[in-house]
């Protein structure tokens, strides 16, 4: 498992690559919080629990990169003008 997380505007993006539980290779999950402007609490906007379009990726960086594009898409359709991220955790 490894897990990564970046901020993106008002947004907070998860991702994950997770040993596939039948073997062989990882699956991709995200998870998008707005986590500023977003009332009292953070919001979650998008969730994909680990079976992004029921792909698996043999290395586990690939799993994560997606997801982590894949959350950063869901951003710029959500708030187009989003332009820079930070990102801390693993790469």
């Amino acid at each position: 498992m490894i897990f990564d997380q970046q901020d993106v505007g008002d947004y907070r993006i998860y991702g994950g690559a997770i040993e596939a539980a039948t073997g062989g290779g990882y699956i991709a999950t995200v998870v998008v919080n707005q986590v500023r402007n977003s009332g009292p609490a953070p919001r979650e906007v998008f969730r994909e629990d680990g079976w992004i379009q029921g792909t698996r990726w043999r290395a586990r960086d690939a799993a994560l990169g997606y997801a982590m594009r894949k959350g950063l898409e869901i951003v710029r359709s959500v708030q187009p003008q989003v332009s820079s991220c930070r990102s801390t955790g693993q790469p």
